[in-house]
């Protein structure tokens, strides 16, 4: 008897369940605000209710049975097709309250109550810094030479300027000094957003060149419109720089980090630059190095040097049109009869421009010309030249400011996900004064070509072909240097907000 009580015991609390609940409901509505659907919030708690008393029946269900079961025989079949059938009404109860839950929420956002907050609804901060950096292999083969000290890259300044200056021929050269870090920060004010870059690389030059060492690239920051610190002149155009592995780059191209406080009144793709930049030069005494009325002439710099550019982009590319101009003085203080005092002015137009010729080809163009800005150069001598000028016996020579040409022109091509191609050709082009040695340098090119396999977004590893060249100003002679080149590189990027 007790067990066909159990069994019959879920139908009849089902039912009574059900009618309590209503009644039950039907007070307790009266006493509460109404939240949502009178239908809705009825189901859900009856639905509630039999949830429990229906697990509770299967708690106490079982074990009476089970003692049932020692003194009378059941009928075990139906018993356990009555399980069966509890154990399925359960599931389509939960499914039932499952359903009802989304509805709930919504009515809940529709009568103004806040939401619960998920975590992932949460605002996050906008403040991000990145660090960032790569490991990088140069490895290849010299087949002719230039100095030392610039073992690992091609600078036709810096191939020989005399035949054996630099013997023997041939040899093979290693480096890491292409491996660079950085930190990069951005956080957004009421001011502005405020960016901060800090980056140094491993390649050592003036005092330290051909060393593996630290060397600062980058140390800038800016709020808004307005930045300063060291970072590329506002005078030059870093786009232009090939997809290549070898790390100096095009000689004819402007090319130059510097010190300098900039303003920013547009910004974004298209925008334009104003910068006052930190000043300095190099001069060139000829024939007259060894004089000692030149041993007392001492560089003055009383103003920075202006640049800017301003640039226009579109779907083709963009084009950017950049210009400077500086003040180089310099003054005698020998105490002689000669006054070798003196200024000069250096000035000069930098046009540059990415045209997308295909979705695959990117043609990387710079045209530059000016006087006394081989400073600015990525790969030339001096700004100031000496020149005769003997009508004048308190001045019989004097600086000038010496003309200079760069022309870069790239193509960088995609075969693939996999595979890159960068091939061009670049010249600097000195007009020298007349009192130069005629061992000067008057003219340099440099040309590569490549092939790169990137087997990852991170990896890059692929071989080149590199050709520099060298000709004197007055005395006949040029050189050539080829090389092959093979790198691998190894990116690495890791980003934080806070």
């Amino acid at each position: 008897m007790l067990a066909a009580a159990l069994v019959l015991l879920p139908v009849v609390t089902k039912h009574a369940l059900c009618k309590l609940g209503i009644e039950t409901w039907g007070v307790v509505r009266e006493m509460e605000i109404p939240m949502q659907s009178d239908r809705q919030s009825n189901c859900v708690r009856r639905v509630s209710i039999t949830l429990i008393l229906g697990g509770l029946y299967l708690l106490i269900a079982r074990p009476v049975l089970a003692q049932t079961q020692d003194a009378h025989p059941p009928d075990l079949p139906q018993m356990q097709k009555k399980i069966e059938q509890l154990e399925q009404e359960l599931h389509d109860l939960k499914q039932q309250v499952a359903a009802a839950a989304p509805t709930t929420t919504s009515d809940s956002k529709s009568n103004g109550q806040a939401p619960a907050v998920t975590p992932a609804e949460k605002s996050k901060s906008d403040s991000t810094v990145d660090f960032y950096g790569y490991a990088m292999l140069d490895s290849g083969y010299q087949f002719n030479t230039n100095d030392p000290n610039w073992f690992d890259v091609v600078r036709p300044t810096k191939l020989p300027s005399f035949k054996g200056e630099f013997a023997p021929d041939g040899k093979v050269f290693y480096g890491v000094r292409q491996t660079r870090f950085g930190v990069k920060a951005f956080t957004p004010t009421a001011l502005g957003d405020l960016k901060t870059l800090f980056e140094f690389e491993l390649f050592g030059t003036g005092q330290e060149a051909g060393q593996t060492t630290f060397r600062l690239r980058h140390a800038y920051g800016e709020l808004g419109h307005f930045g300063g610190g060291q970072t590329w002149s506002a005078f030059m155009d870093i786009d232009v720089f090939p997809n290549s592995l070898e790390y100096w780059g095009p000689n004819g191209m402007v090319f130059f980090r510097n010190v300098q406080v900039r303003w920013m009144p547009v910004q974004g793709e298209s925008n334009v630059v104003i910068a006052l930049e930190r000043p300095g030069a190099s001069a060139d005494q000829g024939i007259y190095s060894n004089r000692i009325e030149l041993q007392g002439i001492i560089p003055q710099f009383k103003w920075p040097d202006l640049t800017g550019h301003v640039r226009v982009a579109r779907k083709w590319g963009y084009v950017q049109v950049g210009a400077i101009f500086r003040k180089i003085a310099w003054v005698d203080t020998n105490a002689a009869a000669f006054n070798l005092s003196g200024t000069a002015y250096g000035w000069g137009v930098n046009t540059s421009s990415n045209l997308n010729l295909s979705k695959n080809n990117v043609a990387k163009l710079q045209v530059v010309y000016g006087e006394g800005i081989e400073n600015y150069m990525n790969d030339a001598p001096v700004d100031i030249g000496i020149k005769n000028n003997f009508s004048n016996p308190v001045q019989p020579i004097k600086g000038v400011s010496l003309p200079v040409l760069g022309v870069v022109a790239f193509l960088d091509h995609t075969w693939s996900e996999h595979f890159t191609t960068s091939a061009g050709y670049s010249l600097v082009n000195i007009a020298n004064s007349n009192a130069q040695l005629p061992v000067a340098f008057h003219q340099g090119g440099y040309a590569l070509g490549n092939l790169l396999y990137h087997p990852t977004k991170r990896v890059t590893m692929g071989g080149e072909f590199q050709f520099g060249r060298r000709l004197n100003f007055t005395d006949g002679f040029n050189t050539n240097d080829y090389r092959l080149q093979v790198s691998l590189k190894y990116d690495w990027s890791k980003g934080f907000e806070y």
